[in-house]
């Protein structure tokens, strides 16, 4: 027993605890990005009924935006089923694509600083939950995690079922805050 486990814990019984390997976890893979609505909607993570496949094509969406804004937003709002995209998200996404298109790169797998968020086909994401994604507070949600290259901590993509069809839409993401600049573009690198 530690020296702090009786305070957390008056009883002294072992407090259990799950590691994320024992949370729900995914890695998705793509042959290739989809660039268009209808290439994203022909994939089989498109069915929308897990929601860590919405979560990893919301960085699919999100990859397209600097080279063609409007099917990524055509892609957004297809994730975002029945509430497009506001104009404040809108406004948003224009904003953080403004000075920089390699934010959203940096969630696949080995995108790095190093090699400028240029990963290695296949594209793959990796998509997990935490201890209290699936609170009974948040009934209807779920929040997930992914991993930036880029950044020191996950961030989080949050989602919304629709329990008539059983359907998980995309309902925030958080995932577009700044990163670690590339190295190509770093002049302290």
């Amino acid at each position: 027993m530690g020296l702090f486990d009786s305070i957390q814990n008056p009883t002294g019984a072992p407090v259990p605890t799950n590691t994320p390997d024992q949370l729900p976890r995914k890695t998705v893979v793509f042959q290739e990005i989809p660039e268009t609505l209808e290439q994203m909607q022909a994939l089989p993570e498109a069915s929308m009924k897990d929601p860590l496949d919405v979560a990893a094509l919301t960085i699919a969406a999100l990859c397209v935006y600097p080279s063609n804004k409007y099917e990524s937003i055509r892609m957004l709002n297809f994730l975002k089923g029945p509430q497009p995209l506001t104009p404040y998200e809108l406004s948003f996404l224009a904003d953080r694509f403004r000075d920089s298109d390699y934010v959203a790169r940096s969630y696949f797998d080995g995108a790095t600083p190093q090699n400028n968020y240029l990963p290695q086909r296949p594209y793959s994401i990796t998509v997990y939950e935490l201890a209290h994604s699936r609170d009974a507070l948040n009934e209807g949600y779920l929040t997930v995690n992914i991993t930036s290259g880029g950044a020191d901590s996950p961030r989080q993509i949050r989602l919304r079922t629709k329990p008539s069809t059983g359907e998980w839409f995309l309902w925030e993401q958080f995932v577009l805050s700044g990163i670690r600049t590339p190295d190509a573009a770093n002049p302290w690198a």
